[in-house]
């Protein structure tokens, strides 16, 4: 049978979980967020998909038959309704929403000292999502969203992270008093980047258990959470430059830890935790 009607409860569900009106799901549309989703080992709880699903599509598909997840045809005219994007992609599932408590994600990863990226009221969904992936490409320990922080699941802030968000820890709506109770229990420092730094980025050691925060993109890292800090980081520009993109900073500043780490490693330790120019 095939959903005609945007009007179906099934569709008006997926609507609200879309819009983050229902608490515990997210909404995941495309072929391979859907195939990151899958391959992830959160759980679908139900999948739409166009009457006439290409080649692709009908793998996932099937994927979702041979795990009993509910399958629902709809209408291309239906299914538009539901999507989140201008052209629909043809495919949607909804999941559960992964859950992490801050103590659950301190372990590092790789035998590396722990490294938190926390995300003081970063707005833009591309950015939140960009981060995420930055982040679990580097080999952070996990990403932390303090509250005022754009949602971390929607459907924009998922596709901006590519699957990442699936399978890096993120923790989110956290308070700040919680957050460095536990950073400071733990012995981490805690750095902030901000324009105005003190230190050079790359003269911090990032071989240290180190929670790295990146603030709002109009206000940087507030305050109240910047007077907490050990460090302030700020990243050399060429003028007139006077800022740069928040995702484009945690990029630069990430891989510089991931550099001064793979040094580590693979040289021994020299006191500096930087690699000697060649």
């Amino acid at each position: 049978m095939i959903i005609t009607s945007p009007a179906n409860e099934r569709l008006k569900h997926a609507r609200r979980v879309r819009d983050g009106r229902e608490r515990g799901l997210i909404f995941v549309e495309g072929e391979r967020l859907i195939e990151e989703l899958l391959q992830s080992g959160l759980k679908p709880t139900a999948c739409f998909h166009a009457p006439d699903p290409n080649p692709r599509a009908q793998m996932v598909v099937a994927e979702m038959a041979r795990r009993n997840i509910p399958l629902y045809s709809v209408t291309d005219a239906a299914l538009a309704t539901v999507s989140d994007t201008v052209n629909s992609q043809g495919l949607v599932a909804i999941a559960e929403k992964p859950v992490f408590k801050f103590d659950q994600i301190l372990p590092a990863r790789d035998g590396d000292a722990p490294l938190i990226v926390c995300l003081d009221s970063v707005q833009d969904p591309g950015n939140f999502g960009t981060i995420v992936r930055t982040s679990e490409a580097a080999g952070a320990s996990c990403v932390v969203a303090l509250k005022g922080s754009v949602d971390a699941f929607s459907p924009k802030t998922l596709r901006s992270s590519m699957g990442s968000a699936f399978r890096l820890p993120v923790v989110t709506e956290i308070e700040v008093e919680e957050l460095l109770a536990g950073v400071h229990a733990k012995n981490m420092k805690i750095a902030a980047a901000e324009a105005s730094g003190e230190t050079v980025y790359s003269d911090y050691d990032w071989r240290k258990p180190t929670m790295i925060i990146f603030g709002n993109e109009a206000r940087g890292v507030g305050a109240t959470v910047l007077e907490r800090c050990d460090a302030r980081l700020r990243i050399p520009l060429r003028a007139p430059v006077e800022s740069l993109n928040v995702a484009a900073a945690a990029a630069a500043v990430l891989f510089e830890a991931v550099r001064q780490r793979r040094g580590t490693r693979g040289q021994g330790d020299k006191g500096t935790g930087r690699q000697e120019a060649a």
